[in-house]
């Protein structure tokens, strides 16, 4: 990266518009307009990204219909998505860690990657992995730092460990997989027969139909740690502490789990937060190969209404991108 390196064509007026996919009014998947508004310009510290792909994420069925406003406060207007990857185009007063034509990658807590450009803080963001199609690389930030700090802030994965991911076909579950297996534990995954093959993949040493028999009576002891990855209803979830040996864990990223009395069980639930830090250490394991990034489709911008109603009808089935 060369402080001073100019694209070979204008940056971006203040006049300028773009294409956006925005929410006026909290609701169904009909309220996503794609619509044309005006090109953001960056700030002082911010950069100026030509958007690659944005990634969907079932937390964005949540904005959208508003169920996620106690969490984040959002003014309507706003523009969906959470991760993006690109290629920055204009640097704002004082970055001097991007550059015009440098590949970039990063989550969005404040939203605005379901657009064509979006502008973003340099500091939060890593620089793209160099092995995968750029497009691709959207795929990551969100699940990702879901995994990672899943498995290694709120449990402590390791060798020998026996985890259960719970939900292991869906983006979250692709990251955990593989990270866990990395870190030396045996894992056991749920999954559906659209996804097992995939999942078996990713280095799970055992699936678990979820269709046809519960977790943990599919074990033949329990786990040391369950990953919950499901949105989980309180009878179910008090099952699956059953998957848990004495002493053990759970984690779930969906909702509080409430162990049942005497069961010993540890029930932790957590949001994950950006930290651009373990992003770009997760992004060096794709480089390296060691963790592989598979996107199931990709799919236009304009199409995010349809993309939101098959992810409330069950019919998604790994990541999905949006391209602008």
């Amino acid at each position: 990266m060369t402080p001073g390196l100019r694209s070979d064509r204008p940056a971006p007026s203040r006049s300028a518009t773009m294409m956006a996919a925005r929410v006026h009014a909290f609701g169904g998947p009909d309220v996503i307009r794609h619509e044309r508004v005006p090109r953001p310009s960056p700030g002082p510290g911010e950069v100026l990204v030509r958007v690659a792909a944005a990634g969907f994420n079932p937390s964005d069925v949540g904005f959208r219909a508003g169920m996620m406003r106690d969490i984040v406060p959002l003014d309507l207007p706003f523009t969906l998505g959470s991760e993006a990857a690109g290629t920055v185009v204009q640097v704002g007063d004082g970055v001097e860690r991007f550059a015009v034509g440098d590949h970039v990658v990063g989550r969005l807590d404040e939203g605005g990657a379901a657009a064509e450009y979006l502008t973003a803080s340099a500091a939060r963001l890593a620089s793209a992995p160099s092995g995968l199609p750029l497009a691709h690389a959207a795929a990551i930030p969100v699940a990702g730092l879901t995994a990672w700090q899943g498995l290694f802030d709120h449990a402590r994965v390791g060798p020998g460990t026996r985890i259960l991911v719970n939900g292991a076909g869906g983006g979250v579950g692709m990251f955990a997989v593989q990270l866990a297996r990395r870190a030396g534990a045996r894992v056991i995954a749920t999954a559906g027969p659209r996804s097992s093959d995939r999942v078996r993949g990713y280095g799970a040493e055992q699936i678990i139909d979820y269709t046809r028999v519960p977790p943990h009576e599919a074990l033949d002891r329990p786990v040391d740690l369950v990953f919950n990855l499901v949105p989980t209803a309180p009878e179910a979830a008090r099952a699956l502490c059953r998957a848990v040996r004495p002493g053990g864990s759970l984690v779930s990223i969906t909702g509080p789990v409430q162990p049942p009395p005497g069961s010993d069980v540890t029930a932790a639930h957590f949001v994950a937060r950006n930290d651009p830090a373990q992003l770009a250490e997760l992004i060096a394991l794709v480089d390296d190969g060691a963790v592989r990034v598979d996107v199931a489709a990709a799919r236009p911008l304009a199409e995010l209404p349809a993309v939101h109603r098959d992810a409330e009808a069950g019919r998604a089935n790994g990541r999905t991108i949006l391209v602008p």
